[in-house]
């Protein structure tokens, strides 16, 4: 529920605001998760484990991935419209699915492939329908896709390396999140000065507005949340189910997104839609099929 949140507060910042540094956005919305964790962590509230050399080398080349994934996604909601990107992130499922079956060997049911290759075909309908096609947006999520793949592929073997790099052998959901994003820090600010977002945002007025501060803010603890519950949910679970288990909170979403921008539609746009959710639906029950003892 809460990827779905953050994902209308971001369409709403970069669209409805008109907000133009969706660079600066993922960097402001990663320092609100440094500071909140590393308050909580110098307070004693929770702990956390000390960075090391041997852990960040560990775990930078997939957090060059997250800032990607982040950054793909930003640009590719500037383009395209909620309901359109929801179905268009069912593609990543498939790439999940087939890295997990080529690199480690997981093999999935007919069912599990049956959904995956309806949701293809509903990506490809919807694209087809879509009366606000935006070649931009298509490509920035396309590349979202291969990146979220792999970000969820690689993420569960980099948690597993990492743990030996502590020094108590184990590292909690909240050290990852705390990693992630400290990490992510000096990358954000080397494309915001790469893409030329200063020049912006140094022009814009937006940013003193008290109202526009809140909802980035408010943006930060969401995707905080969304960064925690990810690594605990991917340490209970594969990556597909990780990748996937968001379809069943896709069709509200995809309905919020519709409404709340107005985005013009069509009968067969919408059919194509309706389509891809249901696939979503069909796959998420044929997964539980399948991690169901026999």
């Amino acid at each position: 529920m809460c990827q779905g949140v953050m994902i209308l507060v971001n369409k709403f910042v970069l669209s409805g605001y008109g907000f133009n540094a969706p660079i600066f956005l993922m960097l402001y919305q990663n320092i609100v998760s440094v500071t909140i964790v590393s308050t909580l962590s110098l307070s004693g509230a929770i702990p956390t484990e000390p960075l090391t050399w041997n852990l960040i080398k560990i775990w930078f080349p997939v957090n060059i991935i997250f800032v990607a994934m982040l950054i793909t996604s930003m640009f590719s909601l500037k383009y395209i419209n909620v309901a359109m990107l929801t179905i268009l992130k069912n593609v990543a499922n498939v790439l999940t699915a087939s890295g997990e079956t080529y690199f480690f060997k997981k093999q999935h049911g007919v069912q599990v492939w049956i959904a995956l290759m309806l949701m293809i075909i509903s990506a490809v309908a919807r694209g087809i329908t879509d009366l606000s096609f935006h070649a931009v947006g298509y490509t920035w999520q396309t590349l979202n896709c291969f990146l979220t793949a792999s970000y969820s592929l690689t993420l569960r073997h980099v948690m597993d390396s990492a743990k030996q790099a502590t020094k108590s052998g184990n590292l909690n959901e909240l050290s990852m999140v705390l990693l992630n994003n400290i990490l992510s820090l000096p990358l954000g600010i080397i494309l915001v000065l790469g893409f030329n977002e200063v020049d912006y945002l140094l022009e814009t007025s937006l940013l003193r507005m008290p109202e526009f501060w809140l909802v980035i803010t408010g943006s930060g603890v969401l995707g905080l949340g969304i960064s925690f519950t990810s690594m605990w949910f991917l340490h209970q679970t594969s990556a597909t189910t990780y990748s996937l288990i968001g379809s069943l909170n896709k069709i509200p979403l995809s309905v919020a997104g519709i409404v709340l921008f107005n985005v013009r539609t069509s009968m067969q746009n919408s059919l194509s839609i309706l389509f891809g959710l249901l696939a979503g639906v069909f796959f998420a029950r044929a997964k539980l099929r399948d991690n169901s003892p026999t």
